[in-house]
């Protein structure tokens, strides 16, 4: 369950040049309104395609953050400063785009209260944080045009209005996300043209932290090493990225993170030279030692593998068959050709 503590809601129009900033937190009473929040904090929070990080030690969002959660600064107050340090620096970026600041403080009781005190947490500021997990976020919600009805007097006529949000199925392109309890970063950014420089404002100007590749990025590049690896040593590539899938997914559902040279090692156990060809592949791409990845996001980018032949036949299968004799077998004939057996079915579907 997400639990939203606080969330304030700041409007910029760049094309008058004016900022509308809230003086008080939005009503979460009202249903409407706490489900939009809820929805667009629990996409930001399981989007597979965020960057991780981790805070520089002279950040100077890290120390007000750290005094925030510490009961030194208020909210409102707080989130003020944020919207106008964004106001001032969107307005310099020469692609503008119409959008509002939404700040959030909630909590996560869904997470693992573990997940901050496993080995290779992310280094930098470490923040108390209450039970369940605690997260302090920022999102740019980009407004869109949109045309409504309207009614004047004994006609109707359609308007045109710059003022709405995103829906709370849309993703958003620009947010942070902190823990409270490690002080470990999501974030997702594009790059912006400010001055003569393209920049990604929210790492590099305004959190001030590292970079390092998502978990969708880091999976996709393990997926391509192990394909290619498998196919160096005459390996079935099917099987082997179906094998790693799952033990991602196993080492997620303990850890909420996975080691791509771990999961190597125990993959190609039984195959030495394989395991040393795959750790140094894992090597060249710099990958990193530990991968942060939530359960629910390894489970959507692990749990099935698709396949498709030459002849346009398609298979998806769950990975972890992979690893099981006798449900998915995949053999070579002196020619080249394989045959792919699906086994102990009990009953088929048409879908």
């Amino acid at each position: 369950m997400l639990k939203v503590d606080r969330a304030i809601l700041h409007v910029f129009d760049f094309d008058s040049g004016s900022t509308y900033l809230s003086e008080r937190p939005l009503d979460l009473t009202v249903r409407a309104t706490r489900s939009y929040v809820q929805r667009h904090l629990r996409k930001i929070s399981s989007n597979a395609e965020s960057r991780h990080g981790a805070f520089a030690p002279d950040s100077g969002f890290a120390a007000e953050l750290q005094r925030y959660f510490a009961g030194e600064r208020e909210f409102v107050e707080f989130s003020v400063e944020i919207a106008q340090w964004f106001w001032e620096e969107l307005r310099r970026a020469e692609d503008l785009e119409q959008c509002d600041l939404l700040v959030a403080d909630f909590t996560d009781t869904d997470a693992a209260d573990a997940a901050g005190e496993k080995d290779g947490a992310p280094e930098g500021p470490s923040f108390d944080g209450p039970a369940g997990r605690r997260f302090f976020s920022v999102l740019l919600l980009p407004r869109r045009q949109a045309f409504v009805h309207e009614v004047v007097g004994d006609a109707n006529d359609i308007a045109r209005v710059d003022a709405t949000l995103p829906n709370p199925s849309q993703k958003v392109a620009s947010y942070v996300l902190v823990d409270a309890e490690t002080g470990a970063i999501d974030f997702h950014d594009k790059e912006r043209a400010v001055g003569s420089e393209r920049v990604s404002i929210i790492p590099e100007r305004f959190l001030q932290c590292t970079s390092e590749a998502s978990s969708h990025e880091v999976i996709d590049e393990v997926n391509v090493i192990v394909r290619d690896v498998a196919e160096e040593f005459g390996l079935e590539p099917a099987v082997e990225v179906g094998r790693v899938k799952a033990a991602v997914a196993r080492s997620a559902d303990v850890e909420e993170s996975f080691s791509p040279a771990e999961v190597g090692r125990t993959v190609f156990a039984e195959r030495p030279d394989v395991a040393e060809r795959f750790e140094e592949r894992v090597r060249e791409a710099k990958l990193p030692e530990e991968a942060p990845v939530r359960r629910g996001v390894a489970n959507r980018l692990t749990k099935s593998h698709k396949i498709r032949t030459d002849t346009g036949v398609e298979i998806t299968f769950p990975s972890e068959l992979a690893e099981r004799p006798g449900y998915l077998d995949f053999s070579t004939d002196a020619e080249g050709r394989i045959t792919i057996t699906v086994g102990n079915v009990a009953k088929i579907e048409n879908r």
